[in-house]
């Protein structure tokens, strides 16, 4: 007979997690192990049984002290022996759950909440800078409003399973020479949901549920980042017998800008100067976020040198202060790559006052190009 595994290694979760943690390590679990979503996949079948079974146990608070104490082998002779079951046994006496059919998990039988969701939004610079709401259409699992989530057509109800007595699992005793041992496996009739439906809506075809188009406003506060993961509670799936709704994870993309570099709470804009205006200063437009502003630079810029437009950056989407970062003007030089005659003579004529000695090539392009293709 196979060995059970440590019910924390089925759950992927540490000895001290917390019952939050152990239900969120399910839920993502289940969702990938679900019989509905791996048809005919008996590996699938056993995992989420599996799940189910350590589910059941380490997320209640009677259950999970005895385990830690006396894990799958149940309690030692001392503690009364309890004979065929083992631990399941020992549940079921002390806590007044049904033995024989039902075992100790039941986890298909109670409400399930539904699916979290991810919705990737893409958004514009100015659009995280200031905030904005959003209208998502969002393709989600929602009660079926005809049945109203049973799964049954009008007039109808489901039937308790006569195969498992609406446990949705049946447990099989085996005897042999070092004892007697039980396994548990989902009802074979009912597939494990404890109920049997004869008559399905037409609807959602007995399932309870049907996925459907909906519209959701969704506020993106100023500040956030690419890659920003805002959480709207229940707008997820909808759950199973009554279950919760799942949450909805929105995960932020902000589209590249042709003119502004985010810098944490800061924007980077670069100014190419020409060489009269880092010379000898100026006063003009900047582009900001939502505008324009005047920039002062004195006489004698250097290429590399910055300048701080205050508040016309970021706030920081983490706290609650109403402070914004700063935009950072950053200084190019701007060489034309064409002069007149005349504009040559006067730049010579600077250079020359400034005691600089030149040495141009006077040759020209034609020449240039000759020399490029005859010399060898």
């Amino acid at each position: 007979m196979a060995t059970k595994r440590d019910y924390y290694q089925v759950l992927g979760i540490e000895r001290t997690a917390t019952v939050a943690e152990v239900r969120s390590a399910y839920r993502k679990l289940a969702a990938r192990y679900h019989p509905d979503v791996n048809p005919g996949s008996h590996e699938a079948e056993e995992k989420f049984k599996e799940l189910n079974e350590a589910h059941e146990v380490l997320s209640s608070p009677e259950k999970r002290p005895l385990y830690d104490q006396y894990g799958h082998d149940g309690a030692p002779q001392g503690f009364g022996g309890m004979g065929e079951g083992g631990f399941g046994d020992i549940v079921d006496m002390l806590f007044g759950g049904a033995s024989g059919r039902g075992g100790v998990d039941r986890a298909r039988q109670q409400a399930t909440q539904g699916n979290d969701l991810r919705y990737d939004l893409e958004i514009t610079l100015e659009e995280a800078a200031f905030g904005i709401q959003k209208t998502l259409h969002i393709s989600r699992l929602d009660i079926c409003n005809v049945c109203t989530g049973s799964g049954a057509k009008n007039g109808t109800t489901p039937q308790t399973c006569t195969g498992c007595g609406g446990a949705g699992q049946v447990r099989h005793v085996q005897n042999t020479i070092l004892g007697s041992f039980a396994t548990v496996a989902p009802c074979a009739r009912c597939r494990g949901e404890g109920r049997i439906i004869t008559d399905p809506c037409p609807i959602c075809r007995g399932q309870g549920r049907m996925r459907q188009t909906a519209d959701h406003s969704i506020d993106i506060p100023a500040g956030v980042d690419a890659g920003t993961r805002l959480v709207d509670p229940g707008q997820g799936d909808a759950g199973l017998r009554g279950g919760q709704r799942g949450d909805l994870y929105v995960i932020i993309y902000v589209q590249p800008h042709p003119q502004f570099t985010r810098r944490g709470v800061d924007l980077v804009h670069e100014v190419a100067l020409t060489f009269a205006q880092a010379t000898l200063g100026d006063t003009f437009e900047v582009p900001i976020l939502g505008g324009s502003e005047k920039l002062s630079v004195p006489e004698g810029t250097q290429p590399g040198a910055t300048f701080r437009l205050r508040g016309r950056g970021f706030p920081d989407v983490n706290t609650r202060s109403h402070d914004r970062g700063d935009q950072i003007v950053s200084i190019k030089l701007k060489i034309p790559t064409r002069l007149s005659d005349e504009q040559r003579r006067l730049i010579k004529e600077l250079a020359v006052a400034s005691g600089e000695t030149l040495h141009p090539d006077e040759r020209g392009l034609f020449n240039k190009v000759k020399d490029a293709f005859t010399h060898k």
